[in-house]
Order: structure tokens, then sequence, then C-alpha cells
């Protein structure tokens, strides 16, 4: 029987961004800390297909609050956040007075949370910050400039980092920012990578309907924003479909930009070339990913991109399929052999990179198959799940 090392706390989970159980990162997380006998509370949005105010799931508490503005420009995403730290504070307490909690869990965006956490501090409740976001960076790769917002989350981001007393990072170049930008303690943040769960992305043999009819599918999976890159891939997909019609494109995923990129999509005359699937359930998302022949990662090469891991690379290489991407740096250090790298912001060389890996079956294999043992034997929640572990037994000093 598991050894239940948490039993007899309970932790509350803050995520604003994403609902759960959709959020795969954090359902892990609040998954593994549950199996480990803690009792786990959860505070996040309601989005399409996770509507429900409350209810248990796993055992696990779900509280979800109303989100009515989906933020697309400097003053939505305020509104946005606004409303969300509103709910935050709201149920945080109706939770407290329910069952006494020992740690906040907050998961950015946005750099806000720690707000919440003031509240509780006096009651010594720990704040945990689980860095998922690079939010300065991210401000610049979504309008390219820096002033009053930029330097405001500067500023939150300081204050997230001086009040948590201790900081999760997805990985290495994440934990210097806490380090060198938030003046935190080495000793204080822990690296707890993104490793996809083994079970739940099962290979199977896919299903051709995915293809439309056509020889190859390449397949992507992630938010659909404006630093994501779809722009770029539909320009490498177009030189693709000009050289040959063979290839489906299906990209699986929602987010603020999905009608702007289909009518792009439309207007490069490219709609019966690719498929939106929009934000699906588990299932569906596997399925498209099964069949895919290649996938891939557009993001643009930004910094915030640059020093960012993406869960979509794990997945890729959990279900065995090589990648094209962008040479990024967390990007490789993720993929390594499994994935090629083209020229940033090249479309063409993404195009061709992928063509090359379409006529090249064999290196598909070699590359699929270490991306696959890559993630089997180092990178899989297996490994990251026992770090998250014995963390929060630091945090709680058993």
């Amino acid at each position: 029987m598991e050894e239940k090392k948490l039993a007899g706390k309970h932790i509350l989970i803050v995520v604003e961004n994403l609902p759960l159980p959709f959020d795969r990162r954090v359902w892990q997380e609040a998954n593994t800390l549950k199996d480990s006998g803690a009792e786990v509370s959860i505070i996040c949005p309601q989005m399409k297909g996770y509507t429900t105010k409350y209810e248990v799931l796993n055992g696990i508490h779900i509280y979800r609050h109303p989100l009515p503005i989906e933020g697309s420009g400097a003053w939505g995403y305020l509104m946005e956040y606004s409303t969300a730290l509103f709910w935050e504070f709201v149920l945080s307490w109706k939770i407290y007075f329910r069952k006494k909690f020992q740690v906040i869990h907050g998961c950015n965006p946005p750099d806000l949370i720690f707000l919440v956490s003031l509240f509780f501090k006096p009651f010594g409740v720990t704040y945990i910050f689980d860095h998922h976001d690079i939010n300065p960076e991210l401000y610049i790769a979504k309008y390219n400039k820096k002033g009053f917002f930029y330097k405001f989350l500067l500023l939150v981001e300081k204050w997230t980092f001086k009040t948590a007393k201790y900081s999760i990072a997805t990985n290495e170049s994440y934990k210097q920012i806490a380090i060198e930008r938030g003046g935190m303690k080495v000793q204080d943040v822990e690296v707890i990578r993104s490793g996809p769960k083994l079970d739940r992305l099962r290979l199977t043999d896919g299903n051709e309907k995915y293809k439309k009819g056509r020889k190859y599918l390449i397949g992507y999976v992630g938010v659909i924003g404006e630093q994501e890159g779809i722009d770029l891939l539909l320009e490498s997909a177009k030189y693709i479909v000009e050289r040959r019609q063979d290839v489906q494109f299906g990209i699986v995923g929602g987010g603020t930009e999905v009608e702007k990129l289909k009518d792009l999509t439309k207007s490069m005359g490219l709609d019966q070339y690719v498929d939106f699937y929009g934000r699906v359930d588990d299932e569906t998302m596997i399925d498209v990913l099964n069949t895919a022949d290649v996938c891939v990662n557009p993001d643009t090469p930004t910094e915030m991109n640059n020093l960012s891991t993406m869960n979509k690379i794990m997945e890729y290489m959990a279900l065995k399929k090589p990648i094209v991407q962008y040479d990024l740096k967390e990007g490789r250090y993720s993929a390594q052999e499994a994935s090629l790298y083209a020229d940033n912001t090249s479309t063409s060389d993404f195009a061709e990179k992928i063509i090359w890996l379409l006529n090249n079956p064999e290196e598909r294999a070699r590359m699929s198959t270490f991306g696959y043992n890559r993630v089997v034997n180092e990178l899989s929640w297996e490994f990251e799940s026992k770090k998250l572990i014995d963390f929060y037994k630091r945090v709680l000093k058993i």
C-alpha cells in the first residue's frame, strides 16, 4: 500500500487561466498530492466544457467561478484578472471555513494570486508560487513594447516572489529568474517539469478520418494565442500545399486567436487542408496526435518562448512522434534528437523540414523512438511526481 506522506494536510490550488481538469500540469499535481494523502481543493474559472460550479473529481474538490471576460488586450486582461481575483478571494474563505488549509499553491498567470495569500498569512498558511509563465516576457511577445503594463508586470512578479515562501519552476531557466529577478534563495526554488503522465497518453493506431483522404497528417496541440506561432505554421502549410497536396494539418486547442486564424486560413486558400478542432477532451486530442505523422511546435521565437518549456513537446514525444520546431533553448533541451530545428522565423525552412521527415520514414521512426525513450526514462510524471512530494514534505516540515 502506498504511503500517505501528506495525510492530514489540506492544500488549496488556485489557477486562473484554465479550468480543471483541463489544465494537465495542475491536474497531475493535484492528483499526486491527493494520492499522497492530502486533501486538495482547487479554485479555477468556468470555461467551455467545464461550467459546473462545484464538483468532486477523483476525490479532489473543484470550485469554479464565473469569468465573463476572456482578455485579448491589456485592459481586457486587467478586467479578466480583477474578476478572477474577486472570486478567488471569496471562494478561498469559503473553503477555509469548511476546512482549514496549510498551503495556497498559486499557479500563474497572472502574478496576482499572492494578494489572496496575504489574508491567510497571519493564520500560518504558506504561499507556494508555481511559475508557469514569465509574464513580463509574455507581454513583450504579445505587444512588442515596454511601458506601464510591462513595468507593472515586473512589479507584481517581484511581489509574488517576495510573498512566496517557496517557488516551483518548470525548468532551469525559470529557476534562474526566481533567483536573479525574484530574489529567492536557491534552496527555496524547486524545478518540477511538466512531465507527461504515460497512462493518459496511450499509444494507438489513430484514426484515418483526420487525414481527410490525404496520405499524411501534421499535428499540433496547444493554446491558440498570439505568441504560439500558428500564423507562421499557416505560412509553412501554404509552402507545402503549393508543392504537394497529400498533407493535412490538424490543430487542436482553443484561445483568443482561433476565429482570426480561421479567417486567415480561408484567405490563404488553406481551409481544405487545415482543420481547427478547438478545445477538445483528452480522447479526441490523443486520437488526432496518434494519427499524425509529424507533430509541430511553431512557437514564435521570443525571449518568453525561448525560456519556457512547452507541454506539447513532451506529449508529442510520449506519443512517439517526430517533431519540427524553431530553435529555442528549452525546446531543444526537452526534445533533443526527437526534433528537427528550423531557422528562427523561417517558415520555408520549417516547411522543408516537415517535407524532409515525410520523405524519410526511417528517420521519423528513429526520432520517435529516441523521444519516447527519453520521456519514459527521464521526463515522465513518474519522476517529477516524486520530486513534488519530496518538495511538499520539506514545505510542510514532515
